[in-house]
């Protein structure tokens, strides 16, 4: 499956520590591998169409994403400091899908 990755994406992944960078793309290749497929704990459904990739280690990584004409589409990256999901990381995620959804 092909990944398209959005360029606040890059930058946020790029920014990590190099251990969790290393997971972080490990993940993603699993996505890309498994698409649809790709479970817990790496994935997560988390409204709609929009999910969650779940990254574990020194700092928790969510990348949101979603399915778009057999693309996986990295919305929106960030680093998860508390236990439930800031509103407004996810209210980014989904103005990004709903600009995408609509070209």
């Amino acid at each position: 499956m092909q990944i398209q990755v959005d360029e606040s994406v890059e930058k946020f992944i790029t920014s990590l520590q190099t251990q969790t960078l290393g997971k972080t793309l490990r993940t993603i290749d699993l996505l890309e591998k498994f698409g649809n497929r790709l479970g817990m704990p790496h994935s997560k459904k988390v409204m709609g169409s929009i999910f969650e990739l779940r990254v574990r280690g020194q700092q928790e990584v969510r990348i949101f994403y979603c399915f778009h004409r057999n693309t996986v589409h990295l919305l929106h990256g960030f680093i998860k400091k508390s236990e439930k999901t800031p509103g407004k990381e996810l209210t980014l995620a989904q103005s990004k899908y709903k600009y995408l959804t609509s070209i």
